[in-house]
């Protein structure tokens, strides 16, 4: 699934064996920017309703921006990064 390959960025050989598998990059890169996700839809909630703002509406915006930027990060490093491209995935990633 990785476009390094097609983009012409990948040589197709094997990455270092201590290298981060491509799962868990992914997860704690999905990790990391849900928090960042969630603060950021937060404040663009702040501002979109101002004094009308409810805490049930605040907590919909912030879910929403946690899944909606952790699950396109996680796509993004699945697309662009060496340790997701196919033969890397083979090679270190643990099945099951």
């Amino acid at each position: 699934m990785a476009l390094r390959r097609m983009l012409g960025y990948s040589d197709g050989e094997l990455m270092r064996s201590d290298a981060k598998p491509c799962t868990r990059l992914m997860r704690q890169t999905a990790g990391i920017f849900s928090v960042g996700g969630a603060l950021g839809f937060w404040i663009l909630c702040r501002l979109h309703y101002g004094p009308r703002i409810t805490v049930p509406r605040s907590l919909r915006w912030a879910a929403c921006g946690a899944v909606t930027v952790s699950s396109s990060t996680a796509l993004l490093v699945r697309l662009f990064s060496p340790e997701c491209e196919p033969q890397n995935i083979a090679a270190y990633d643990k099945k099951g």
